[in-house]
């Protein structure tokens, strides 16, 4: 676990000079290109698990291998030392990766948040009596990677109500490790989502204090989908078929009749029992990001000081 001094960069200063940009896209296709695909324990990555098991990325001459990544952060320095050829980091991660100097660009999205969905949210230790934003002053919160998703909404939403996220003392801990951590005293609160936050919440180790994401607005990317520009460049008909099969996998996730099958694919991936399969809140999917949405993350992040400069969003998208 690592106290939050702001986004660490160890993963960037640890990955190579970044890739030149290539001047142009070349039109032809790629037969039977291996992607190795980073991706962590959420259901915001479902998209790619359904084309994967749903036959849409084989019919396109894909051979995609999902890897579980256990830190969000590390998914931008895997991607750069080819450890990874594509991955998916939340966009405050992709964007402060850039922003450190890696030339990554967005081929598509997983997840975007919804007002409906509580299946994430602020879960304070059982007896700690946190229940407000202003009890988390000087208090030690778990966040499954620093710079990532949910810790930057979390800042967001303690300066919403007031609060300097400065005072807040913030540990990385991966979501397995968020039972554990609560129920030893190491951590006074986590921000989690589910299967893990059922699972808390079942056990009476912890409780919510607030589904805090639900302060955004509808429709915002939760995952995009990156990989290095060169290798996007050397690789347009491969990057396009995994475009064309991640938008046949939204539509397939977005059909009710289907949706035992969607949470097969995600159990399958990310470890879940059919009980919490069942109950657990799905994000709807986003395959294409546009420029609205890339900019929605620029402007939180930039409200927290995060970025030195604001990016060229335009620049960052493989339309």
């Amino acid at each position: 676990m690592t106290q939050d001094q702001g986004f660490s960069r160890r993963q960037i200063l640890s990955a190579a000079a970044a890739a030149v940009s290539a001047s142009a896209w070349p039109s032809h296709a790629q037969s039977n290109t291996k992607i190795v695909f980073g991706f962590t324990a959420v259901n915001d990555f479902a998209s790619v698990f359904v084309a994967k098991e749903e036959g849409y990325f084989t019919k396109r001459n894909l051979d995609v291998e999902p890897k579980f990544i256990p830190l969000n952060p590390s998914i931008p320095a895997a991607i750069q030392s080819d450890s990874l050829q594509m991955g998916g980091p939340t966009p405050s991660v992709y964007l402060q990766a850039v922003d450190g100097g890696l030339d990554h660009v967005v081929v598509g999205g997983g997840g975007m948040t919804s007002k409906s969905v509580t299946g994430v949210g602020f879960v304070a230790r059982a007896g700690s009596g946190i229940r407000t934003a202003q009890d988390c002053v000087g208090k030690k919160i778990g966040v499954p990677g620093l710079g990532a998703y949910l810790h930057v909404t979390f800042r967001a939403w303690l300066k919403l109500n007031g609060v300097d996220p400065t005072k807040v003392n913030f540990i990385e801990a991966s979501f397995p490790q968020h039972s554990d951590l609560l129920r030893s005293g190491s951590l006074d609160g986590v921000v989690t989502g589910d299967p893990f936050m059922a699972r808390i919440l079942a056990s009476g180790t912890g409780y919510v204090a607030s589904y805090y994401t639900t302060f955004q607005p509808d429709g915002m990317p939760s995952i995009v989908y990156t990989a290095r520009r060169d290798w996007v460049a050397k690789n347009a008909g491969a990057v396009k078929a995994f475009q064309e099969a991640i938008i046949e996998a939204a539509n397939f996730i977005r059909k009710p009749a289907n949706d035992a099958a969607v949470r097969g694919h995600i159990g399958k991936y990310i470890k879940l029992p059919p009980e919490v399969l069942a109950s657990m809140q799905l994000n709807p999917p986003t395959p294409v990001i546009s420029e609205k949405q890339l900019h929605y993350w620029v402007d939180m992040m930039n409200d927290q000081k995060m970025l030195k400069a604001s990016p060229k969003v335009p620049s960052l998208i493989v339309k």
